[in-house]
């Protein structure tokens, strides 16, 4: 039996995780449905701008290029 690479190890739970994280992203879009809940603008909004902020985080951890926007920020 032969060891699993990096690189096999990588790519199996990339697939396995992505798989699944593109299913709960399906599942959010079942919240559309304008017959069975109620949101406005600003609900949307702050949903996807979370998931947003995150995927930014993650994808910045894969290439230096991409800078964090994480700050401590204050007010006044």
């Amino acid at each position: 039996m032969t060891e699993e690479t990096k690189k096999q190890r990588f790519r199996r739970l990339a697939k396995s995780r992505g798989d699944r994280l593109l299913k709960e992203i399906n599942l959010l879009g079942n919240l559309a449905n304008k017959k069975n809940y109620e949101f406005d603008a600003a609900d949307v909004e702050a949903l996807f701008s979370a998931i947003e902020d995150e995927l930014r985080e993650t994808k910045s951890k894969f290439d230096p290029e991409i800078k964090s926007a994480r700050r401590v920020e204050f007010d006044g």
